[in-house]
């Protein structure tokens, strides 16, 4: 089990905005900041961290969503911080049948992800 993960980021405040509105569907806010760091996740313990410095190479990373609703207002809610479509809501068969995700590129170009699991 994963208990968190980082990111590098090249600007913290645009992606501190970025992050903060389109995560903000399923539950996350920024909870603990330090100079050049910021942690989200949701209350009360930050599991995603973003860090300014030199971004590495793009990477892809999932947020779990416990309905197909808030995988579609993630999408919208990244969309809207200035994120870039990178694979509209829907289901994704050839992962498995109930795979329904969202995906979108971040201010650095990496790939976040909303999914979930269960049947429509």
């Amino acid at each position: 089990m994963i208990d968190h993960t980082g990111l590098g980021v090249s600007n913290l405040a645009k992606s501190k905005t970025f992050y903060s509105r389109a995560l903000a569907p399923i539950g996350y806010t920024v909870l603990a900041e330090f100079p050049g760091v910021a942690g989200l996740g949701v209350a009360p313990k930050p599991d995603f961290w973003i860090v300014e410095g030199k971004p590495g190479m793009p990477i892809h990373i999932a947020f779990r969503a416990d309905n197909r609703k808030l995988v579609d207002e993630f999408y919208k809610a990244a969309i809207a911080a200035g994120g870039k479509d990178n694979g509209k809501p829907g289901v994704r068969a050839q992962y498995h049948p109930n795979y329904y995700g969202a995906f979108v590129l971040d201010p650095d170009g990496h790939n976040v992800e909303a999914v979930c699991h269960d049947p429509a």
